[in-house]
């Protein structure tokens, strides 16, 4: 496993961009470029349950590490959801289960640096360097309008 990171600057304040990434339609808008259709489900508490769904209502089972809203949230990557099914035990889910997914949010006088970390398989690599180029264009696009 390997981590990527990703940074973006964006005209636009913590809180702002903080609503750009978590509220549901826009969530839905910069992450198509992983998958259409995506949607996220969670409690919103550390050690409770987030889910990732893909359009086929497949994805990930995931929790969240630490949250400090507006300025950090880390997902950790448990299992997938396959069918309707979570699988937190197979020998493919224990090959990348734990995982991290962090965004930092840092305020430097109401403009705010993005950075993302990712604990990736080396063969996703590409997805993921399109996906977040594409995703956090779209996350600055939407904050600073």
């Amino acid at each position: 496993m390997e981590t990527l990171s990703y940074n973006i600057k964006i005209y636009a304040s913590r809180e702002k961009v903080w609503e750009v990434l978590w509220s549901p339609e826009s969530y839905q808008a910069w992450t198509k470029f992983f998958s259409c259709d995506s949607t996220m489900k969670t409690d919103w508490k550390v050690g409770g349950k987030t889910y990732f769904y893909d359009g086929a209502g497949n994805g990930m089972v995931s929790t969240i590490e630490s949250i400090d809203e507006p300025k950090e949230i880390v997902f950790k990557h448990l299992g997938m959801i396959q069918d309707g099914k979570e699988d937190l035990e197979s020998e493919e889910v224990k090959s990348w289960a734990g995982a991290l997914e962090k965004y930092l949010l840092f305020d430097f006088d109401g403009e705010t640096q993005l950075h993302v970390e990712v604990d990736i398989q080396p063969e996703h690599v590409e997805m993921m360097d399109k996906g977040f180029d594409q995703g956090l264009a779209l996350v600055k696009h939407l904050a600073e309008k």
